[in-house]
This record gives structure tokens, C-alpha cells and sequence, in this order.
């Protein structure tokens, strides 16, 4: 599995809260033009970490209860969980190089 799976309001509990790996969560809208923008790079991001960190999307407009509940704001944001927790944020379309280093420091 190479693109990063979706993920919902009733299964994000065992997607992510409940994953042995780190998760990456995308949380994207389909009208959101710098979401476009970061897909691809979350796309290769989950190739190149494979049995490292798991990968997940989230459409912020289909999903409204975990986007509240993690008080997302704008998109995109990516928020890394570790144990079931946040533990690392990114709000708005970063280069490659900015997402592996917090990857890397939360890893």
C-alpha cells in the first residue's frame, strides 16, 4: 500500500489511536487548493517510510467530529501521533525537506 489510506470519523479510533506505528494524519478538503499541493508529497513520504510510519487522509468536510476534536482550524494540517497521541503538527503546504525533519524528530 503506497498512497495513504482514508481514514473517518468512525475508524479513526482504530486507524490511528489504536496503531502499533507513528501515523501521519493528512487532513485535507477536496476544494482546498494547497491540500492538491501537499498530496503528492505525503504520497511519496508513505513509499519512502513503509513499515516505519502509517499514513492516513482525513476529508475534513465528511469528518467534522476528529478535525473538532484536534481543533483543526486550517488546511491542510498534518498531525503525527505516536501511542495513540498528537505529538507533532504542520499547518499549510511545507516543502519535502520540512516534513521528513519533523518525521525524523518524532520518530
Amino acid at each position: 500500500m503506497t498512497h495513504p489510506a482514508d481514514t473517518s470519523d468512525s475508524t479513526f479510533d482504530t486507524d490511528v489511536i489504536g496503531s502499533d506505528l507513528p501515523v501521519l494524519v493528512d487532513f485535507w478538503a477536496p476544494w482546498c487548493g494547497p491540500c492538491r499541493m501537499v498530496a503528492p508529497i505525503v504520497e511519496e513520504l508513505a513509499e519512502e517510510y513503509e513499515g516505519k510510519v502509517k499514513f492516513v487522509k482525513l476529508n475534513t468536510d465528511e469528518n467534522p467530529q476528529v478535525a473538532g476534536k484536534y481543533g483543526i482550524r486550517s488546511i491542510p494540517t498534518l498531525l503525527v501521533f505516536k501511542g495513540g497521541k498528537p505529538v507533532g503538527q504542520i499547518v499549510g503546504f511545507r516543502p519535502k525537506s520540512d516534513l521528513e525533519k519533523r518525521l525524523q524528530e518524532v520518530l
